[in-house]
């Protein structure tokens, strides 16, 4: 596995654009709506009992603490788009069918980031035991994990990156 970036804190281009939208949209509309709710509730009079001041100025901190979380996640973010790489190989961002042994059926999973939202299809992340393993396999090959009910065996049918 040559000439590969160093994964330190990967996301796929979706996740870490979906991670910015919320960011973005907290800052620029849930935030100041929720400002605007609080000042309204404080001009009413006594806070001490006013329900919409004290949810408001709850629901301002839990925003803040989401926003200091993305922003931590975003700065640090590396974004990885596997596709300008030729890789012959499952690397982070591949979508990967495996076939679990002695069974025909097949599962489909796409190695992400720790911290990405889950789509449409299947997430595993590239730290977890399962997306770690599967980092540098090729079709065909056979491989196990050990998970809490013993070993478990796969085989990777196919990968594809998109």
């Amino acid at each position: 596995m040559k000439n590969l970036p160093p994964l330190k804190n990967p996301y796929t281009l979706r996740g870490f654009e979906f991670l910015r939208s919320e960011h973005t949209q907290l800052v620029k509309t849930e935030r100041p709506s929720m400002v605007q709710n609080m000042a309204t509730a404080a001009a009413e009079g006594d806070r001490s009992e006013n329900a919409e001041y004290i949810y408001s100025k709850k629901r301002i901190r839990e925003i803040d603490s989401r926003i200091r979380y993305l922003e931590k996640l975003l700065k640090d973010a590396q974004v990885i788009d596997p596709k300008i790489f030729s890789f012959d190989f499952i690397f982070f961002g591949a979508i990967v069918t495996l076939q679990k042994e002695n069974t025909v059926d097949e599962i489909t999973y796409q190695i992400v980031g720790r911290d990405e939202p889950k789509f449409e299809i299947l997430t595993v992340s590239w730290l977890s035991p399962l997306g770690n393993a599967l980092l540098g396999k090729k079709i065909n090959d056979d491989f196990f994990i050990q998970t809490p009910n013993g070993k478990t065996s796969y085989k990777i049918i196919n990968f594809t990156y998109s």
